[in-house]
């Protein structure tokens, strides 16, 4: 047995891992004790990274290279250099028939930040276009332009360590709990240690993290300019403002003043749908605390007026004097592990190397010389949305994607799929072939992911960190720099530029990593003085980090000096806007997305784990239950929910979570988990002027009723070791649904279970004729003439079982599924079939006497720990100490503490 130190690559955390491998296969993970990010704790997700790499995980990975010659033909297998040698034909063809900027490369805040580096020469040194943007653009580029338009530069100027030193908490847009769940154990911590601490949580809905506010703003969605005017209003009423360090320190302060006097709490009151008295306390605690610490996140950035959203927070910090010492600043949490780093290498189509605004000619021609080019060009390149609307158009030929998945994450996906369909060539880069994207691909190119590959990577705090590789890359997998080298040798070669194999010079990533570095000497994030040695010899390293100097900068603007023209940080005036797209009567319900506690992103890679879907197991609409009454609608029915540019089909849930004329979907799923083009069918694709950042927070929709066609059922217990693997039946059972009930108006396709996995398949269809049902029972190896039969024609009825042993192993129900909810629960726990055999294919809702109940959502992940049983401890008597000490739920990686805390006070899950 093996150890390797490496980082998580999920959030923006950061936290550093130690990899456990024997033989080439990884066997484990666990925190990192020395880590400062998160000291050896990890989530529920991180704590199983272990079991995304494991062998039975296989069949999603991308293996080798596939291509298609024509639109009209499937991947087949090639070789590296047949599958390089072509796109570098085609691209080098359409850049000379049509210019450089008819390709464009779309990159992911989740590869390295040498791999960024690389991808953003390629584009902006070789080809000479600077369309290369990242799903960064979908999650930090608001607090890029809020930064720095307020502070001059876009480094958040506090850290981790702020948390244990501050006394007021404003946690603002982001649900902490959830989507940075390691720092939140962090604040738990803060809080207990200094009772005093006062925590705001400004959020629209009620989530786990609001629970623990000492005051929650559930402002209207869209509203947090208005509130900040109007804490900043109140501030400036009761001389709560720091004008010594207004007078020293920065600029504009007048202008904002004059614009804040109009937002008095009764006014912002009646915008933001809170008390105008809670504004008020929010001002007073944020303005007389010793140390106010700022977070933020999607909440803020995901909007149409998302930089000033930034910036009338910032303007808080600033009035008030909470920045540049311990325990206070304004800090955004990043939302992927390496969107920091990509803004450092000028990942986004506005940028480059080490902050440099692309804008600037003298930026442009510092980073010619560095790179010993003629020029850089100066055009602006296309930012996410306007990308992929110059794909559909035709303005792009040809669109390079690495490491990410836009036909699921991106706003109206119908349009990213019109855009790809439309394509003259698209290229995927990519460890998982089961991505939406990955169905689009002319080229799919196997790339190397968590621990398989190594760099660095920078977190939130600024702290950049070693990532390293465990273990070999599956099949004929190559790391992503060492791709994009290739490519760009060839392509240089191709074009005819001598100077290609001098621009690409890199044997290895610490050779880009040093070019990387000299980039950004006498920069706002110098690292000169830190190598691959010294992250080795002395952990991770916080930027800036100059040469010469024995540690990096904890926290940023101690001595009052901004990277600003004349060294003030800038006030801006900030007005309220309305949302991209208000509800109105045709579509009434303000619609919120967001992270659930054990998912990630499009769920690639948590998604081939059974257990992170136990605790919410498909796309639920949370709606406030008055809601739902309107529409006569129950726990659990089907729902259309309709925006204007498309609909879903989703249970729905109540919740008190929403007030009313409020709704929740989570962002995780796309087409491959469910119907249609998946959540962000519904999304707007409206930008922020400044940050040309995407408004998919908030989208106003229609909610109805949805009872059209037969219910179907289907599901499939894979034991450990079993030859097809959970992901091998999920692609059968894709392929089956997509083919042969194409008209399907619902689905929801995911797992269940723990060890054994259970594939599951909820879907409603107007006709299932008996090929169809076929194609499922073939998917779900129900074809076996020992399995049990039952069929009602008139009722158009029909079910099937199979039992392996004592196992229940496969189950198809068509017309009638009330049963589906023990029977699947029955096979996740392997229970055996005894005299329930009998009752395998009754209409009954509850399992038959003498058979085990049906758990519920399981709370605690780390220990399967289910909420009928915490909810039957608590009606018990028992406390929740007591049962922690039982079960040890909630002791491990801490996620569930917050449920498992409103449990126990006899509060309903949100």
């Amino acid at each position: 047995m093996a150890e390797t130190k490496s980082t998580c690559c999920y959030c923006g955390v950061g936290c550093g891992v130690i990899i456990e491998h024997d033989a080439g296969v990884i066997t484990g993970v666990r925190g990192d004790p020395s880590h400062p990010a998160n000291f050896g704790r990890l989530c529920t997700k991180g704590s199983t990274l272990h079991l995304t790499a494991a062998p039975n995980t296989r069949a999603a990975r991308a293996l080798y290279p596939e291509l298609r010659t024509a639109r009209t033909e499937k991947r087949s297998r090639a070789s590296w250099d047949e599958a390089l040698d072509h796109a570098t034909a085609r691209f080098a063809a359409i850049i000379r028939e049509h210019g450089p900027d008819a390709v464009a490369f779309y990159i992911s805040g989740q590869l390295l930040t040498e791999d960024y580096y690389v991808f953003n020469k390629l584009a902006k040194g070789l080809i000479g276009t600077n369309n290369v943007d990242t799903n960064s653009r979908l999650c930090m580029s608001s607090a890029v332009a809020g930064y720095k338009q307020t502070l001059g530069a876009d480094a958040p100027p506090a850290c981790y360590e702020d948390i244990d030193h501050t006394d007021c908490l404003f946690i603002s847009g982001s649900n902490t709990a959830f989507a940075h769940p390691i720092v939140f154990r962090r604040i738990e911590d803060a809080r207990k240690a200094n009772p005093a601490m006062k925590l705001i949580v400004v959020d629209p809905r009620r989530t786990d993290t609001a629970e623990a506010a000492d005051l929650h703003l559930a402002i209207l969605p869209g509203t947090d300019i208005a509130l900040y005017n109007a804490m900043l209003h109140v501030m400036l009423w009761e001389g709560w403002v720091d004008e010594a360090y207004i007078a020293a320190h920065t600029e504009g302060f007048d202008a904002l003043r004059k614009v804040v006097r109009a937002y008095t709490p009764q006014m912002a009151a009646g915008i933001c749908g809170v008390p105008a008295a809670d504004i008020e306390r929010a001002a007073q605690w944020f303005a007389t605390s010793k140390a106010t610490l700022s977070m933020y996140c999607q909440g803020l950035n995901q909007s149409s007026h998302g930089t000033h959203n930034n910036a009338a927070l910032i303007n808080l910090h600033l009035a008030s004097g909470h920045l540049g010492r311990p325990g206070a600043g304004p800090f955004s949490l990043t939302g992927q592990p390496n969107a920091m780093g990509g803004r450092e290498v000028g990942g986004l189509a506005n940028l480059l190397s080490a902050h440099r605004d692309l804008a600037n000619p003298q930026h442009r021609a510092e980073v010619a010389t560095l790179w010993g080019v003629p020029d850089v060009p100066a055009a602006p390149g296309k930012s996410a949305v306007e990308l992929f609307h110059a794909l559909e158009s035709g303005e792009i030929k040809a669109v390079w994607i690495a490491c990410t998945n836009p036909a699921q994450s991106m706003p109206d996906a119908a349009q990213i799929a019109r855009a790809l369909a439309k394509a003259e060539f698209v290229v995927v880069q990519e460890a998982y072939a089961t991505t939406e994207t990955a169905a689009y691909a002319d080229l799919l190119l196997p790339a190397s992911t968590w621990g398989e590959k190594g760099g660095t990577v920078t977190n939130s705090e600024r702290r950049i960190s070693r990532v390293r590789p465990a273990v070999a890359a599956p099949g004929e997998a190559r790391h992503d720099w060492e791709i994009t080298v290739d490519f760009a040798r060839r392509l240089g070669h191709a074009l005819g530029n001598s100077r290609t194999d001098a621009l690409f010079p890199y044997a290895d990533e610490e050779a880009i990593w040093n070019e990387h570095r000299e980039s950004t000497r006498d920069r706002d994030l110098d690292i000169t003085g830190l190598s691959y040695a010294t992250l080795e010899a002395e952990g991770p390293q916080q930027w800036p980090f100059r040469s010469g100097a024995s540690g990096g900068k904890t926290r940023l603007y101690e001595d009052g000096l901004f990277p600003t023209e004349t060294g003030r940080a800038k006030f801006v005036a900030t007005e309220h806007l309305p949302v991209a797209e208000p509800v109105s009567a045709k579509y009434p319900i303000a619609l919120t997305t967001g992270r659930l506690r054990d998912q990630w992103h499009g769920m690639s890679r948590t998604g081939t784990l059974a257990r992170l879907f136990a605790h919410e197991a498909e796309p639920l609409l949370h709606m406030n239950r008055a809601d739902l009454d309107r529409r006569s609608l129950a726990e659990g029915d089907l729902v259309r929910v309709s925006s204007r540019r498309g609909a879903v089909t989703v249970k729905v849930a109540a919740s008190d979570s929403v007030r009313p004329g409020q709704a929740f979907l989570p962002m995780h799923w796309g087409s491959n988990s469910m119907g249609g083009h998946g959540i962000n069918a519904l999304t707007v694709p409206a930008f922020d002027p400044w940050s040309k950042q995407p408004e998919l927070k908030h989208t106003a929709v229609q909610v109805e009723k949805f009872a059209e066609g037969r219910e179907i059922v289907a599901l499939r217990r894979v034991e450990p070791g079993a030859d097809d693997s959970a992901m091998v039946v999920m692609a059968r059972v894709r392929e089956a649904l997509h083919s042969s009930l194409p008209d399907a108006s619902y689905s929801s396709l995911t797992l269940a279970g723990r060890d054994a996995p259970v594939v599951v398949l909820k879907a409603r269809a107007p006709a299932t004729g008996d090929a169809a049902i076929a194609a499922l029972d073939r998917a779900v190896a129900l074809d076996d003439a020992h399995a049990l039969s039952y069929r009602d024609a008139r009722r158009d009825i029909a079910k099937r079982a199979l039992i392996d042993g004592d196992t229940l192993s496969a189950v198809r129900l068509v017309g009638e599924t009330k049963a589906a909810g023990w029977l699947q629960d029955m096979m996740a726990q392997g229970t055996p079939a005894g005299e329930a055999r009998k009752w395998l294919l009754a209409p009954l809702t509850q399992p038959p006497a003498g058979q085990q109940q049906q758990r519920g959502k399981v709370v605690c992940n780390c220990f399967d720990v289910a909420e009928r049983d915490i909810v039957a401890a608590f009606a018990s008597g028992e406390t929740l100490e007591s049962l922690q000490a039982r079960t040890r739920c909630g002791t491990n990686c801490g996620s569930c503490v917050p449920e498992l805390k409103r449990l126990c006070t006899g509060g309903q899950p949100t």
